[in-house]
């Protein structure tokens, strides 16, 4: 799977929407501890303290639970459409939030999900601690009150259905979003709210875009007719390359008499991905898969009902079925974000 886009996603809007509401947290226990140190006439030796026990733990505690969310969703052994149905709902939760961000429309608000108000109440009195241990464990604790945007990514976690694969999504969302507790809040207070306005409207960008590629990558791994590639395929301009069609890369016959073509699996796609065949004769892909896998590591054709997962030592690496119409056949990756096509005529 490819974590940059959670990456990203962290260190934009997942890092505004976690600093709006956990980094009132941690500022008042800052507050706390610079109150005490100024009592006993130190000179702030410990400012860093808070925020370090604070980012740390609050790693920690992410990476656990999206160890235990991808845990979780093998255990409950998810179909690929229950899969491909979380990330759709995913996405569908990401351009919500990012419509809120953009006040598109008051109904937008609904999309973020308020804690307890006994457990917010709860925090708050923990945060006017002095003891260095508070900012740890408000760390913690903040896994009770998520941001919008983290939300997504427990989702996402879940339908990983790895614990491996969890915990990195989850590591990977909280990394990113600890260079803005360091310095966003600074930069928001100095800058006033125009430069947090502004940002706002960066940020809600972005997760809108990653919102619709979660969504167009469920519908290509779900085999629907109607997705943003289809649709561009459909569009009355065209450009040249778009055109080329014909017998390129038409697959050749084995001495079985199959239409015999190998796939080599990579991390980030597939070589090739876009060959030829002919209806009516049958067809035998070869999968050559790499060493280490991602999203690549379920192989799925929807249109045929066909799913194999994959690993680098995998010996069952041939798929056989016979195209009876001429068209289109697309071949995905478990969640749509790497796909190929079978030109059949």
């Amino acid at each position: 799977m490819n974590l940059w886009p959670i990456f990203i996603s962290g260190l934009t809007v997942g890092g505004l929407t976690c600093l709006a509401v956990q980094g009132g947290l941690l500022a008042s226990v800052i507050a706390a501890r610079e109150e005490e140190d100024n009592k006993e006439e130190e000179k702030r030796k410990h400012n860093l303290w808070p925020v370090a026990l604070f980012l740390t733990t609050k790693l920690i505690a992410y990476t656990a639970l999206g160890f235990l969310l991808g845990s979780f969703g093998q255990a409950l052994a998810f179909t690929d459409n229950v899969r491909i149905s979380m990330q759709f709902i995913a996405g569908l939760y990401m351009v919500a939030i990012a419509l809120n961000l953009l006040n598109v429309h008051p109904i937008f608000r609904y999309a973020l999900i308020q804690p307890p108000r006994f457990l917010t109440r709860m925090l708050k009195n923990q945060s006017k601690s002095k003891d260095l241990f508070a900012p740890a464990f408000l760390g913690t604790m903040t896994i009770f009150i998520p941001c919008g945007t983290t939300l997504a990514m427990e989702a996402l976690a879940i339908s990983s259905g790895s614990p491996l694969l969890g915990a990195s999504i989850m590591a990977t969302f909280i990394l990113a979003t600890m260079p803005l507790f360091f310095g966003l809040g600074f930069l928001t207070t100095t800058l006033g709210d125009t430069f947090k306005n502004k940002f706002y409207k960066v940020a809600a960008l972005v997760v809108l875009y990653l919102g619709i590629t979660s969504i167009n990558g469920s519908l290509l791994a779900s085999g629907s007719p109607v997705t943003i590639q289809s649709i561009a395929d459909n569009f009355p301009i065209k450009f040249a390359k778009a055109q080329s069609s014909g017998n390129g890369n038409l697959a050749k016959l084995n001495p079985a008499g199959e239409q015999a073509v190998e796939i080599n699996v990579l991390p980030n796609g597939y070589s090739p991905n876009r060959f030829t065949v002919r209806a009516g004769s049958p067809v035998a892909l070869f999968l050559n898969v790499a060493d280490k896998l991602g999203c690549t590591s379920a192989f799925r054709i929807p249109s045929l009902g066909i799913s194999k997962n994959l690993t680098p030592s995998f010996t069952d690496s041939s798929i056989k079925f016979t195209p009876q119409a001429p068209g289109s056949i697309a071949f995905t990756c478990s969640m749509g974000m790497y796909r190929g096509v079978i030109e059949v005529i």
